[in-house]
Parts: structure tokens; C-alpha cells; sequence
């Protein structure tokens, strides 16, 4: 369960920039001295939701994007990014 009311694209789904926003307050809350130890728990939790849902995003924005360069015999070629 997110918290915080993150904000949902149009396909309602919880927007990258916002999770990785709110993974950032989540490790400063965990940072705090006077934090109790459920509270940290449930932090941690949070926090390991966020880190995947922010790596799966990534790692289907990174699929997607495709790198175009002109062929030898001056076409248009596109290839995918990790071939870089």
C-alpha cells in the first residue's frame, strides 16, 4: 500500500517521479532517531515496495526506448538502447 495520496497517471498507475519522490522522504524518515521500531518496519516496507516498482519502471522505460542511426547504405535503422 503507497501512501501519501501519490498521484496516478492516466492509465492509473502511480507516477515514476512520485514514487521515487516518496522513497526519498521514506529514507529520511528511516534517517530520523525517533523512529519507533513498527514505524521503521513499516518504512522499510514501504521503501522496498517503492525501489521495485521504481526499478520495473525504469526497466520498462529502458525496453522502449530505441536508438536511431543512419545505416551503411543511408537508411534510417533503429536498435534497441541496451545495444549500446
Amino acid at each position: 500500500m503507497m501512501e501519501k495520496n501519490l498521484s496516478l497517471d492516466k492509465n492509473n498507475e502511480l507516477k515514476l517521479e512520485d514514487a521515487m519522490r516518496r522513497l526519498d522522504e521514506v529514507v529520511a524518515l528511516l534517517d530520523r532517531e525517533n523512529v519507533d521500531l513498527e514505524e521503521s518496519l513499516r518504512l522499510y516496507e514501504e521503501g522496498v515496495r517503492l525501489v521495485a516498482f521504481c526499478t520495473a519502471k525504469l526497466n520498462d522505460a529502458e525496453r522502449k526506448i530505441h536508438l536511431l542511426r543512419v545505416g551503411t547504405d543511408g537508411e534510417i535503422v533503429e536498435e534497441p538502447f541496451s545495444q549500446q
